[in-house]
């Protein structure tokens, strides 16, 4: 009898909380990593953390497409040119062009 093929669970990233302002005064405080001794806890917490900053670019990435498919939506009387989005965005217009194709498949609902 074959074994059920097992499906590969990814973490779950850890929440992004906004730090204190009086935390990220100091130069040396990042999410109170410094105040963590055990090297275990500090590569759990550190993994946790970078996989909840991979996770927000990713998202972040998502909305900065669509905006600027919708910036570019030639039914707008305001709508810009990809190299009008590509220096708001600080992007080529290359990038730029990507950019509003990956957010017109975002918004018709297609996989990127």
């Amino acid at each position: 009898m074959a074994e059920p093929e097992q499906r590969e669970r990814k973490p779950r990233p850890a929440p992004l909380l906004f730090e204190p302002s009086e935390a990220t005064a100091d130069p040396e405080h990042f999410f109170d990593l410094e105040s963590i001794d055990d090297p275990a806890a500090l590569l759990t917490r550190a993994t946790e953390l970078t996989l909840a900053f991979r996770a927000a670019t990713d998202r972040a990435v998502e909305f900065q497409a669509v905006a600027a498919a919708q910036l570019a939506d030639p039914r707008r009387f305001d709508r810009l040119t990809a190299a009008d989005i590509a220096a708001r965005a600080h992007w080529t217009e290359d990038y730029a062009k990507k950019m509003v194709e990956f957010g017109r498949d975002l918004l018709r609902g297609q996989p990127s």
